[in-house]
């Protein structure tokens, strides 16, 4: 089939040319109004926090998934909050927000006289504000308040703004992000220095290409999704920067093995040709891969996951097609002419290479043994992820909200403002569930307002509950489970909601159907690659040292981040004491699909030589001869474009960027490149063992080693 669309493209090349130049332009004509479509909501439809953060939104306009804005006071030695002018000029200060915020939701001292705004000391005081839902980053009666009420001190001190959107907003100060445009442009030129060893010639220019052309069309049609379902923002950074990987990678692995087939002496159409029928294979082979990978992640109960899946699918997919159309077109025309000074010959493969495959084959036992030791440290640190959003203390290191922070810790009130409970009761059972509330263990106080406009509406009445600690942590999400079920205990419709709510939701339901996504992906794939080599041992290792690699990946961004050995040297940032909740369902879906390019890349050349000698020593040999370079230049690129994604100013893209980039890494040196060829050496002919039932099934011819019997392992 691969044939027949070579000869077809050949023979319609303005068209092929025409329709990519078409899709392009109109991709990069739409991109503005793609990204400005894609949402940046977490729902979680069914769950007891999405139920009261709807009613919320319906009802109030505000709260919910809106982070709350968090004022804060610190009085001078020799004042406190009970003091009478301290009183009436607190008071005086919150009427100008709420007159500045006519729809927001405001508690505080002043307006409930619950201690729990109130340090121990009488110093330190505070206030909630839920501001409207605009289904953004950032709520615009939020500067009007702050404006409102800048240079107006109480008792003498300034009013100082927190919460997690005022301390990302330093955090994106801090770190001056270069946005995704500005990251995958720093991602190309890393990859084009990478491609210009590789090639030593212009052709270096061509993956660049086919990447732009890809990532182009995909952004296209995700603006066409965005009019059927909601994207997530992370779309365009998965597109822009796992596309400029995938896409370089494919059109690598095709244009090495077109020049070494003409190397070898065949015309350039009669190279094109027998290219993809390779080359050309594996590349639609690992672009499905990546895809099932991704579209696994529609089993989970979570549109936002569903739609990082379904518009991060589309780039393997699209890549693919680009590779295997548009870039035989180029070769086929232009592709003998830019292919100068070419220094690089293709004729042999690497001398260096295949040395360390020889080395590899005769030290396979140490080579194995090195090689899981170095993995098992690193999967031994997974056993300790904790799954849940990074602390608040990791989000800024300077500026007014972490100073407004840091006075909320030292007071002795801590981080729980910055996440409270919401509670929805039907009119007259606010109080109870407050009182209910506030007498579990690692709340700090809970108060139901008095039930004017703006905390009771459409027959519904609100409370707050302030827990005395991160909802992050591990005390966190057993209070965060206690309130639930305190909850659940009250009679009437009372729901629970907030941010820590549903992110608590998030991950005791997602993470239930994650072995479920695992499984998928693991059998699907495990199906194509017995299919692909006509083998059960090799697919059932690639799958192996696929969850190995991931596992590994997870232990980097534990040790990184969650245990702080290097965040805060590489990008200022302390130890977030957490992995962002859909951070490992990311890694695992694209770390996945992603690896097994890489093995897609060595194996089938290792095929390839094995048919050819029946002997696999030298496939090992011949097939690292001709892949390592190409696999550990792949890695080099994907590696440099997560590691543009990880100069982003929000921490929970750094956390993914790192784990994708040290696992790409990971995953292309010590498992492709070393443990992957020990194995095979090791396991021989137990390699190409197909049953001719299996093969039957699947529709393959068995495998002639097994047709001959299993022959007995080589030296």
């Amino acid at each position: 089939m691969l044939a027949r669309l070579t000869d077809w493209v050949l023979a319609h090349r303005r068209i092929v040319v025409a329709i990519w130049a078409l899709l392009a332009f109109a991709g990069a004509a739409t991109a503005g109004t793609t990204t400005d479509r894609l949402t940046v909501q977490f729902k979680l439809p069914g769950s007891e926090g999405y139920k009261a953060n709807t009613q919320l939104v319906s009802l109030y306009g505000n709260g919910g998934d809106e982070p709350t804005l968090v004022p804060v006071i610190s009085l001078p030695q020799g004042k406190t909050v009970r003091d009478a002018d301290v009183m009436t000029q607190l008071k005086a200060a919150f009427d100008v927000m709420q007159t500045a915020a006519p729809t927001a939701r405001i508690a505080s001292y002043v307006s409930t006289g619950n201690p729990a705004f109130v340090s121990s000391d009488g110093r330190t005081t505070y206030g909630l504000i839920f501001t409207r839902f605009v289904g953004s980053t950032a709520s615009p009666e939020n500067d009007r308040m702050k404006r409102a009420v800048s240079g107006t001190t109480v008792g003498g001190a300034p009013i100082r703004f927190t919460g997690y959107e005022d301390l990302n907003a330093n955090n994106s100060s801090d770190t001056n992000g270069p946005g995704v445009l500005a990251e995958t442009l720093m991602g190309g030129l890393g990859a084009l220095a990478v491609l210009g060893f590789v090639f030593a010639s212009f052709l270096a220019l061509l993956p660049l290409v086919i990447a732009a052309c890809s990532i182009l069309t995909a952004f296209l049609c995700v603006l066409g999704l965005t009019t059927i379902v909601e994207m997530s923002f992370i779309v365009q950074f998965l597109i822009a920067l796992i596309g400029l990987g995938v896409a370089i990678d494919y059109s690598l692995l095709i244009v090495v093995r077109w020049r070494e087939e003409r190397a070898h002496g065949l015309d350039n159409i009669a190279a094109i040709r027998k290219t993809m029928e390779t080359a050309g294979r594996s590349v639609v082979f690992s672009g499905t891969t990546v895809a099932i990978g991704l579209l696994a992640m529609l089993v989970l109960p979570v549109p936002f996951l569903r739609s990082v899946g379904l518009g991060g699918m589309l780039i393997p997919l699209i890549s693919v097609l680009v590779s295997t159309t548009l870039l035989p077109v180029i070769l086929a025309t232009v592709g003998p002419r830019v292919d100068w000074p070419r220094i690089r010959k293709e004729a042999v493969a690497s001398r260096g290479w295949t040395r360390w495959a020889r080395g590899v084959v005769r030290g396979r036992w140490a080579a194995v043994g090195g090689a899981l030791a170095v993995l098992a440290a690193l999967v031994a640190a997974t056993f300790t992820i904790t799954v849940g959003t990074p602390r608040a203390e990791t989000l800024s290191q300077k500026g007014e909200a972490h100073d407004a922070f840091a006075v909320l810790q030292t007071s002795g009130i801590g981080p729980g403002p910055l996440q409270p409970y919401e509670v929805v009761a039907p009119t007259g059972a606010a109080d109870s569930a407050a009182a209910a509330l506030g007498r579990l263990p690692g709340i700090l106080g809970a108060v139901a307002p008095p039930p004017d406009s703006h905390w009771s509406q459409g027959g519904t009445a609100l409370a707050v509950a302030i827990p005395a600690f991160d909802l992050s942590s591990s005390e966190g999400r057993d209070l965060t489970t206690r309130v639930e079920d305190t909850i659940r205990g009250l009679p009437g419709n009372v729901h629970v909601g907030g941010t820590g709510t549903i992110n608590a939701d998030f991950i005791s339901q997602v993470y239930a159907n994650f072995p479920l996504m695992a499984a998928v992906i693991v059998v699907i794939t495990f199906l194509l690659l017995v299919r692909a080599f006509r083998s059960l041992l090799l697919p059932l290792k690639a799958v192996l040292l696929n969850i190995v690699s991931v596992a590994a990946a997870y232990g980097i961004m534990v040790l990184i981040w969650q245990d702080g050995f290097g965040s805060n040297l590489l990008w200022n940032v302390g130890a977030t004491h957490a992995i962002t909740f859909w951070v490992p369902l990311m890694v695992f879906a694209f770390l996945f699909g992603l690896s097994m390019d890489y093995e897609v890349f060595i194996l089938a050349r290792m095929r390839e030589e094995y048919d050819a000698t029946r002997s696999t020593n030298e496939a090992v040999v011949r097939g690292i001869g001709r892949t390592g370079r190409l696999v550990t230049s792949a890695a080099l690129i994907l590696f440099l474009a997560f590691l543009s994604l990880s100069t982003g100013p929000q921490t929970d893209v750094k956390i993914l960027a790192t784990g994708l980039a040290a696992g790409i890494l990971l995953d292309a040196t010590v498992i492709r490149a070393l443990l992957v060829p020990a194995l095979i050496s090791l396991f021989g002919s137990w390699n190409w063992y197909l049953p001719a039932r299996v093969a039957a099934v699947l529709r393959v011819r068995p495998s002639r080693a097994y047709e001959q019997g299993l022959a007995a392992a080589e030296a």
